[in-house]
């Protein structure tokens, strides 16, 4: 059940993931995405990992030693829980980065860069996405930073 599992949890994020890269500007995934529960599924699959070895994985993450999170991680079980835990992660980091990127006008294509990067290497691709919102103001943000006139 725990391979079925690990293969499952990136195949329920992967539709996701093509909406944003794939059909950035097609009405319904924007629709989609707005929803925070995209992520779901992938939280389903972390629980039923996680939940029945709560006695194991518990004190690995309140008193973390690197032999203690080796050896949770260096199990079947652990090993799929934690490819849930980073699936889940990204799937909403890169739901925040693509809905950010869609306010301030960032480039379609700039941003399917910076996904494929967060699928891979997630923190690399939230650094990514950092420095390059940086480079596009929020429209918000850019009529707050025009001067007013009193009077």
């Amino acid at each position: 059940m725990t391979a079925t599992l690990f293969t499952l949890t990136f195949a329920v994020a992967a539709p996701f993931w093509a909406l944003m890269i794939l059909l950035p500007h097609w009405s319904l995934t924007a629709r989609i995405i707005r929803s925070p529960l995209i992520v779901a599924p992938v939280l389903v699959i972390y629980a039923i990992l996680v939940l029945p070895a709560i006695g194991e994985v518990l004190p690995a993450v309140t008193s973390p030693t690197l032999d203690g999170v080796r050896n949770l991680l260096g199990t079947d079980d652990g090993a799929a829980a934690a490819w849930a835990h980073m699936i889940a992660f990204d799937l909403f980091v890169g739901r925040w980065a693509w809905l950010d990127s869609r306010e301030r006008g960032v480039p379609a294509l700039v941003m399917a860069a910076v996904l494929v990067l967060t699928i891979l290497l997630g923190p690399l691709g939230l650094a990514a996405y950092l420095a390059v919102r940086t480079r596009w103001a929020r429209p918000a943000d850019a009529r707050s930073a025009e001067p007013q006139h009193l009077g």
